[in-house]
């Protein structure tokens, strides 16, 4: 089992900036990616930003040049850096791990626990 704790969440003006932060431990096998989705009141969860394993990146598009997902060096911690934050942005920010088998073959989905941003205008 993978355990993943968020961080960072809050309330800011718009404009400004926030820094989630999701670690993961526990029996990691390898991997594949690592992202964050938001939900905000009343409407579907959407993936905000993934980065895999190769480092290759994904973003949605109203944060796009705005959001940036990273990583450290043992790649078991994601990052979103969230920049000239607009109160659209206001969701619970989930972070997601996926997780796959040595041989490839079967994926485990992971979530965080939701950390609640709100940008207020």
């Amino acid at each position: 089992q993978v355990q993943l704790v968020e961080s960072g969440g809050g309330l800011v003006q718009s404009g400004g900036s926030l820094r989630l932060s999701c670690a993961a431990s526990g029996s990691i096998r390898s991997i594949k990616r690592m992202g964050w989705y938001r939900q905000a009141p009343g409407k579907q969860r959407e993936l905000v930003a993934t980065i895999t394993k190769s480092g290759a990146t994904d973003y949605l598009v109203s944060v796009k040049g705005r959001f940036t997902i990273s990583r450290d060096n043992p790649k078991t911690t994601v990052y979103l850096q969230m920049n000239s934050l607009k109160p659209e942005d206001t969701a619970v920010y989930y972070c997601h791990v996926q997780d796959e088998s040595i041989d490839g073959s079967t994926y485990f989905n992971y979530w965080g626990q939701g950390t609640q941003v709100t940008v207020s205008s």
